[in-house]
């Protein structure tokens, strides 16, 4: 599959759908041949992943003989081929340009894969709870290195051979205790907020199983609580 050409008549141009199709199909293809499958081999691996694709369906994808790409097939055929399934719509490196949807101009691939992931912002498009997901991901990693370098600075302070060098680990101790304390404050409440919104947070690993508040006890009458 050769590049698009940026100068190339608007009329030699694929329908918009065409083009997706074509990408899928020349990454599929690539990616296949790449791994030194056969299209059996591929089919085999779909059906392994628990959604068939037959072989002859497969050819005919990537000859251009399918008419209709389902979604399902896409996303079983990137796991199958060990790669994203945005990978296959926006083959970058290979497909200097593309189009993102009906009756646009043509766009560099990387941008198109950028926006569609949400990594390039688009006016007037909400990223609905990604960024927060995206948060919550990034203070669990805050909160377990601190909790891991608060147990070294422990273990430095415990085995100190003299005084300064024992002061000196317990402050680290104390300085990564509160960097663990101020990420669990702000999942608490960063999960509470996502609870709000009617979503369910991700699951959080044992060492911050104390980030959630307990769950009141409805069975404890009021005097009990007490």
């Amino acid at each position: 599959m050769t590049q698009h050409d940026a100068d190339a008549d608007e009329d030699d141009f694929p329908e918009w759908a065409d083009r997706v199709k074509a990408n899928v199909a020349f990454e599929v293809r690539r990616r296949r041949k790449e791994m030194g499958w056969s299209a059996q081999d591929l089919a085999d691996q779909c059906e392994r992943l628990g959604h068939p694709i037959p072989r002859n369906v497969i050819a005919n994808m990537e000859s251009g003989r399918r008419a209709n790409l389902p979604l399902v097939d896409v996303m079983v055929l990137a796991a199958a081929l060990e790669t994203y399934p945005v990978c296959l719509i926006f083959p970058v490196g290979y497909v200097e340009q593309t189009q993102e949807l009906p009756f646009q101009d043509l766009v560099p691939t990387w941008d198109a894969l950028r926006r569609f992931t949400g990594e390039q912002e688009v006016p007037m498009r909400s990223a609905g709870l990604v960024p927060a997901f995206e948060r919550h991901a990034s203070l669990v990693r805050t909160a377990l290195a601190a909790l891991e370098e608060e147990e070294r600075a422990g273990f430095a302070a415990r085995t100190a051979t003299g005084r300064a060098q024992q002061d000196e680990a317990e402050r680290k101790q104390r300085e990564y205790a509160n960097q663990a304390i101020s990420a669990k404050y702000t999942l608490r409440y960063l999960r509470r907020d996502l609870r709000d919104e009617g979503a369910t947070p991700p699951d959080l690993p044992p060492a911050l199983g104390d980030v959630d508040a307990p769950e009141p006890d409805t069975d404890t009458t009021s005097e009990d609580r007490l």
